[in-house]
């Protein structure tokens, strides 16, 4: 596979235009993991998660390893699907981690792809590896999309 800023265009602009497919996807892991740490959080939008996109895309060093990733994963399709279960897994883990940001949201944005990898399962005929994309851009991005009641109070652990 080869990068240029053309491919990383292309990725981005996959990326963007699947709104309509991972934002319920961040809207079900969000009623359900708020259901089980009994909070409220906030739902999202499809202008939310397109503007989440646009900042990731417009730091070109994160964007070039977002973009690998995103095209990789678009194509991977190993046969019989089960030996490829590992590398679809790494991938999306990884791709999580990586939109989500700096720790700790990193750590959360891996452990949310595997809870939505077990519940996205792609139409048939997609490579195999479209959703376990899907489920990583619904983990990582919504963990950058502001609605978690932690996340929008001061730490209790700050050192003045």
């Amino acid at each position: 596979m080869r990068l240029t800023p053309e491919r990383v265009a292309t990725e981005y602009e996959w990326v963007h235009a699947r709104a309509e497919t991972v934002v319920p996807i961040i809207n079900e892991l969000r009623d359900d993991l708020g259901e089980l740490f009994d909070t409220e959080v906030a739902r999202v939008t499809e202008s939310q998660y397109r503007e989440e996109v646009d900042a990731v895309f417009a730091d070109g060093d994160l964007a070039v390893n977002v973009a690998a990733m995103v095209a990789i994963l678009r194509e991977l399709d190993v046969e019989d699907d089960y030996p490829g279960f590992v590398v679809d897994e790494l991938l999306g883990r990884e791709l999580a981690a990586t939109i989500s940001g700096t720790q700790p949201l990193r750590t959360l944005g891996e452990a949310t792809f595997h809870y939505a990898d077990v519940h996205v399962h792609g139409p048939g005929g997609e490579p195999a590896g479209v959703d376990d994309l899907e489920a990583a851009l619904a983990a990582g991005f919504q963990e950058r999309i502001p609605g978690w009641p932690w996340t929008e109070r001061e730490s209790p652990f700050a050192v003045d």
